[in-house]
This record gives structure tokens, sequence and C-alpha cells, in this order.
């Protein structure tokens, strides 16, 4: 059994750092899929990265269909895909030991599975706590592939595992999904995520970081409202799926033990 991450990120430099090694002790090999717009500092610290761990690859894309052709050949071979974004941040802890349940066979007859996430509207490293609105009630957005299931998944994909066409083995179907948000507490869960998708993710962004879209976010807007940088128009749709629920505070220190305390980390500023 093989795991591939595969991170698509444009301008993610405040947290590409943590966001790339806590899935280190996950994955046996991580694509960065850079997009060719990106002006900050988030190559850079993939690229340093990427000297330190063998597994990384660093790869710049000039569109996003792109990210997933380069996972698309793993169908039909014993591999999981994680697609992971630039502002998701996940416990390594966890990981390390989800791994093993994974390995044990415990869900290789499921096709996705969904975990725990906690959309951050404040990160405080200093006094380890992170505070959001937690899935559930809040949409889960964690994306994990058993590629065993599938013969092929291919035609039109916007980018990694959107669209496109998936041809099942028989017996399966697109229908086996496992929710463990929705099984396990955010304390006792393995596959668990700090989202700070309402956070600054770059330092080339300015204010709270809630007009901030993802890739695929703006892929999907009409090309018109891409014209216009009509983005304040989405914030409504961000938020009924991001901010539902009461806010709660969580520890957050298994989720920046990887970090160095010496050195660059794309965490800072």
């Amino acid at each position: 059994m093989r795991i591939v991450g595969i991170v698509l990120v444009i301008n993610e430099d405040r947290f590409i750092e943590p966001v790339v090694r806590n899935i280190a002790v996950f994955c046996d090999e991580i694509i960065v899929a850079d997009d060719y717009r990106t002006r900050d500092r988030t190559g850079e610290i993939v690229q340093h990265l990427a000297r330190e761990e063998p597994k990384i690859q660093y790869r710049k894309i000039l569109r996003i269909g792109a990210s997933h052709e380069m996972v698309a050949g793993y169908a039909d071979t014993d591999t999981w895909i994680f697609a992971v974004d630039g502002d998701e941040i996940y416990d390594p802890v966890g990981l390390e030991r989800f791994r093993r349940r994974l390995e044990a066979g415990e869900f290789s007859d499921w096709w996705c599975i969904f975990g725990n996430v906690l959309n951050c509207v404040r990160l405080d490293e200093a006094s380890h706590e992170a505070k959001g609105y937690l899935a559930p009630p809040s949409r889960s957005m964690t994306k994990l592939y058993n590629f065993a299931l599938i013969r092929a998944w291919d035609g039109p994909c916007k980018e990694r595992l959107h669209g496109g066409f998936i041809r099942f083995h028989q017996g399966y179907d697109a229908s086996l999904r496992r929710d463990l948000h929705q099984e396990v507490a955010w304390e006792d869960a393995d596959f668990r995520c700090l989202h700070t998708c309402f956070l600054p993710r770059s330092s080339l962004d300015h204010g709270d970081g809630n007009l901030r879209l993802n890739i695929m976010d703006r892929a999907a807007m009409p090309w018109w409202r891409r014209l216009l940088k009509r983005d304040r128009d989405y914030v409504p749709w961000k938020m009924q799926k991001y901010a539902r629920g009461e806010q709660v505070t969580v520890d957050s220190r298994n989720f920046f033990s990887r970090i160095p305390q010496q050195g660059q980390s794309g965490a800072d500023g």
C-alpha cells in the first residue's frame, strides 16, 4: 500500500511548511503543484523542504487540471491519493496512527474518507490554541481516495480529484464514503485538520483572509466574475460551508510539533 499526497497551492507561504511537513509522516510521496501565478515565498520554502526530504517533489503548473494528471495513473493500484490544499494543516501525530489503520485494511472497502476539521478564525501558536468552527456541523473538506477501487479516473478534470469520469471496479461506487467526522469527536480523531480558510495564508495577503478563495473556488467562478475580481460575492458561500455552529477553542500543539525551532517556518509572519 502507498499513500501519495498531491498538494495544490498558490501564494501559501504563511502555512506551507507545516502543511507539507505534517503529511510527510503519512505519505510515501508528496507532489506539490504550484500555480504559475505564485509570487510569494511558497516555492522557495517547498524547494527547501524537498532538499531535506526526497519524497517531496515541487512542480510548477500552468493549468490546475495538470494536478489531476499527476495522480490519474495511480488508478487500479493499491494507492490512497491524499489531496491537500495550502490552507490545511493536519495533525501529524494522528496521521501516524491513521496510517497504521489504513495498512491494517480497516478502510480497504471504502472509496473516500472524510475527517474532522476546525475552520480557523484564530490561530495562536504561542498559547497552542486554535479557535473556529468544527465539522460537524460545518462541512468537512478533507480528501482521501482509495484508488484500488477504480479502473480509471479520466476525462475533463478541473483539478485533482474534481470532475471527470470515474470507472469503478464491480461492486464499488461513489456512495462508499466514510464520514469519520460524523463518528468521532475532535479530541479522539486521528484524521483531523486545521483549515485556515478564514486567515491570511500569504505574506502578500491583506485583511482577515475572508475574501481569499482557494484555487478550486476561483476555477468554479464564472469567467465574468473572475474578470471583475468579484470575490466578495463568494464570502456568504464560504461562511455557509465553513462557519456553522458555535465557535470552539482547541489545543493545537500537535499541529506544530514537527516545525524546527530554528530557521524559517511557513507559519511565521
